[in-house]
């Protein structure tokens, strides 16, 4: 039999592990552990038969190995032979990566052969007595029922823990309190590190790898991006989290294993600090409440729009996005959402509407779909021209989720209504749109119908009502104006008088 070699590290499944323990304590199964050692307790990642001489080419690591011994040469009978013969096959299942190996009772042998209970105590493998009355079959089912479970439990975990750091960001000292209910839910240590590498704030216990943490943040720092490594003298993992491009922010996260929960746990967390020292570093916060303050007492919009973020005279061009969920039948979107969206648009300026998030950005700063949202973004407009350019929005996510769209822009260009004088314009408007003006719902309902080219089915989509309504609606509205709204000329005119509502 050749000799081990080491094989390549390979990823862990993101399933938890089952501890061995687990599988022992399963009366129905009645395992025996017969050799090896009992601490640490082995993690069992995935249960695999074999009756390969040499499993080694088919092991992937942490796996409960499983064999009723077909594999034992008869050369094997005498004792030098069978210590040789089992030596080298632990040795094998070792190198592999195996967390421990289960023997069958019967039908081929009668008991483990005791060269085999040496070999596996000699190289530290657990070995497991599998009873005549248990199949393979039943084992490797409960390593992955017990799995199920506690992928189960990993995920109430989670989303407790999501939860719970959502809260502690709206507490009055939130960065603090991040970091210690952080510190709780992944029973280690968290530290803030400031841009030039100064501990602003920590929670948790200490570990002892306070260097070796601060080094691995330094080096997040100059290559932003999650790292994580492992400190064999304090004996935990740590792992660093850049907190927005540019800003020198990083999360340090020091824990006693290193599991995907605490990954996704710490992640969590570094968004929601991302937010929370963009505010600090910024100071946008004070000037976003002074902002609001003044527009409460009567300030103009241009003179309150350079404490939003512009850092102009009040004349920069402003643009409204709204955006919703992709998934129509998903969740409304929360606070956490709304803000990591907003970020990704570079705008500290969101608010929530009932399920449509709106942000208020910069017209120059550039927007691209986004995964998992729909958008409508208004085309660019001055501060007095706010509600207008929210409506712009509002239209043009409802023309994005009706044509399936990630992202559609309201047109900015050169109209009908610039060739007439706006008085006139309106007046017109309304003369010819006064049968219907008195009922809202028919209004937007020809809107959206004329700028979806007559689409019974997307506009039913843009509204949220059935198709149904919508010829009624439209029925309605032909009555109301006595005309004819397959006319192309009457949709023209039709159009341009809704374009000056």
């Amino acid at each position: 039999m050749p000799e081990p070699s080491v094989p390549p590290a390979l990823p862990a499944p993101p399933t938890p592990p089952v501890p061995l323990s687990a599988l022992l304590a399963d009366e129905d199964l009645g395992l025996r552990r017969i050799a090896g050692p009992t601490a640490p307790d082995p993690a069992i990642h995935w249960a695999h038969v074999s009756e390969m001489a040499d499993p080694y080419p088919y092991l992937l690591g942490g796996e409960l190995l499983l064999t009723a011994g077909l594999h034992i040469p008869e050369a094997a009978g005498s004792e030098t032979d069978a210590d040789a013969y089992f030596d080298g096959y632990v040795a094998r299942i070792v190198a592999g990566g195996g967390s421990a190996l289960g023997f069958g009772v019967a039908p081929v042998h009668d008991r483990v052969p005791r060269a085999l209970v040496a070999a596996c105590d000699a190289q530290g493998l657990p070995l497991v007595e599998v009873p005549p009355r248990t199949t393979f079959s039943g084992v490797a089912r409960a390593v992955w029922q017990l799995m199920a479970e506690a992928r189960l439990a990993e995920l109430r975990r989670v989303t407790e823990a999501q939860q719970s750091l959502a809260a502690a960001a709206s507490r009055p000292d939130p960065v603090p309190s991040v970091l210690r209910r952080l510190a709780q839910r992944v029973g280690g240590r968290a530290v803030l590190y400031g841009p030039d590498g100064t501990e602003i704030a920590a929670a948790g216990r200490e570990t002892g790898a306070h260097e070796s943490l601060a080094a691995l943040a330094a080096v997040v720092r100059a290559d932003p991006g999650p790292a994580s490594a492992a400190d064999a003298t304090a004996g935990v993992h740590l792992a660093a989290y850049a907190l927005g491009p540019g800003r020198g922010f990083t999360l340090g996260v020091a824990t006693p294993e290193r599991t995907s929960g605490d990954h996704t746990i710490a992640s969590v967390a570094a968004v929601l600090l991302t937010l929370l020292t963009g505010e600090h570093q910024s100071g946008s916060g004070a000037a976003r409440s002074s902002a609001l303050v003044r527009l409460l007492l009567g300030a103009a919009p241009e003179t309150v729009a350079p404490l939003l973020g512009g850092g102009g005279s009040g004349d920069e061009r402003w643009a409204v996005l709204h955006a919703r969920p992709e998934a129509p039948d998903g969740p409304a979107p929360d606070p956490v959402a709304a803000s990591a969206l907003a970020t990704a648009f570079g705008s500290p300026l969101v608010d929530i509407d009932e399920d449509v998030v709106r942000i208020l950005l910069p017209a120059d700063r550039e927007v691209t779909p986004q995964p998992g949202w729909t958008c409508g973004m208004s085309a660019p407009a001055g501060p007095r021209e706010w509600p207008a350019a929210d409506v712009q929005a509002a239209r043009a996510l409802a023309r994005a989720r009706a044509t399936r769209s990630p992202l559609v822009r309201h047109g900015e260009r050169p109209a009908l209504s610039d060739l007439v004088p706006e008085a006139d314009a309106t007046a017109h408007s309304r003369a010819l749109l006064a049968p219907i003006a008195a009922t809202p719902a028919l209004v937007e309902t020809l809107r959206t119908w004329l700028s979806l080219h007559g689409s019974w089915d997307r506009t039913a989509v843009a509204l949220a009502v059935h198709r149904n309504t919508v010829r009624q609606r439209i029925a309605r509205c032909a009555t109301l104006l006595a005309t004819d709204l397959d006319d192309p000329d009457v949709r023209m005119e039709l159009w341009f008088a809704l374009k000056q509502e």
